[in-house]
C-alpha cells in the first residue's frame, strides 16, 4: 500500500466511523474494531479489515493487530474511539456501570496502546489519537465516574507521550465537547438523558462526529516531528 495503516476502534458509529471514512479517503488502509461489526462491514470502504474485537481483550486486539499487519504492513495510527458514557447519580448508578466504563474507556485504550506501542518505538515512528472529552478536564453534574473514566485518559495519554518522545512516537488527547452520537443513548435515567437534552438545545447547535474525524486529521497529518499534544473541541454556544 502507497500509504500506511490505520487502526480505529468504535468505528462501528458515531466518532469511530466518520474517522474511518476520513482516512479511508484520504487512501489509508483501515483494520476496524467494533463489537457490532456488521455495522463495520456496511460502510464498504476498500483495503479495510473488520474484526469483531471487544477493547477490553487484550489477546483479541493484537491478534486483531497482527492479521492486518500481515496483509498492509505496520501501523502507523491508532485511533482509540471506542467509549461507554453512562451518566448517573453517585449514590443512585449501579456499580457495574461504573466498571463497565472503566473496562471500556480506561482499559480499553491502554489494550489498544499496548498492542502497537513496542513495534512503533521500535521503528522510530507512529501516531496514537486517544478519544477523550470535555469531561476530562472539568466535573459535570451527573458524570462522576465518566468523568474519571476521561480524567484517566487524558493522564494516560500525557505520560506515555513523555515515555515514547524520544522514540519519535507521538501520542495526541482529543477532548470533544457536545457531539451528536449514541453515547447518550447508552445512559439509563430518562430523567438525565432529558436534561442533557435540554443543555444541547441551549446551546443552538451540537458538534458532527465529521468535525471531530477532521480534528483527528489534522493532528495526525502534521510532520512527524510536529506533535499536536491536545485538541480541545466545542460547540461555540457551550459554556463549560
Amino acid at each position: 500500500m502507497s500509504k500506511e495503516l490505520v487502526v480505529i476502534t468504535g468505528a462501528s458509529s458515531g466518532i469511530g466511523e466518520a474517522t474511518a471514512r476520513a482516512f479511508s479517503l484520504a487512501g489509508h488502509p483501515l483494520l476496524l474494531l467494533a463489537r457490532r461489526v456488521e455495522r463495520l462491514e456496511v460502510l464498504e470502504l476498500p483495503n479495510t479489515m473488520c474484526e469483531k474485537v471487544d477493547v477490553t481483550d487484550l489477546e483479541s486486539f493484537k491478534s486483531a493487530v497482527k492479521n492486518a499487519e500481515a496483509k498492509y504492513g505496520q501501523v502507523d495510527c491508532l485511533v482509540n474511539c471506542a467509549g461507554l458514557m453512562l451518566l448517573g447519580n453517585i449514590d443512585t448508578q449501579s456499580p457495574a456501570e461504573w466498571k463497565a466504563m472503566f473496562d471500556v474507556n480506561v482499559m480499553g485504550v491502554l489494550n489498544g496502546v499496548k498492542s502497537v506501542i513496542s513495534e512503533m518505538k521500535a521503528r522510530k515512528g507512529g501516531t496514537i489519537v486517544n478519544i477523550s472529552s470535555v469531561a476530562g478536564r472539568k466535573t459535570f453534574p451527573e458524570h462522576a465516574a465518566y468523568c474519571g473514566t476521561k480524567f484517566a485518559v487524558h493522564a494516560m495519554t500525557e505520560n506515555i507521550r513523555e515515555e515514547v518522545c524520544g522514540s519519535n512516537v507521538r501520542l495526541v488527547t482529543i477532548a470533544p465537547g457536545v457531539v451528536e452520537t449514541e453515547l447518550l443513548s447508552h445512559t439509563t435515567s430518562d430523567e438525565i438523558i432529558s436534561g442533557y437534552n435540554e443543555f444541547k438545545k441551549s446551546m443552538g447547535s451540537v458538534l458532527i462526529p465529521q468535525d471531530i474525524a477532521g480534528a483527528i486529521m489534522f493532528a495526525y497529518q502534521q510532520p512527524q516531528n510536529v506533535c499536536v499534544r491536545e485538541i480541545v473541541i466545542a460547540p461555540t454556544g457551550q459554556p463549560q
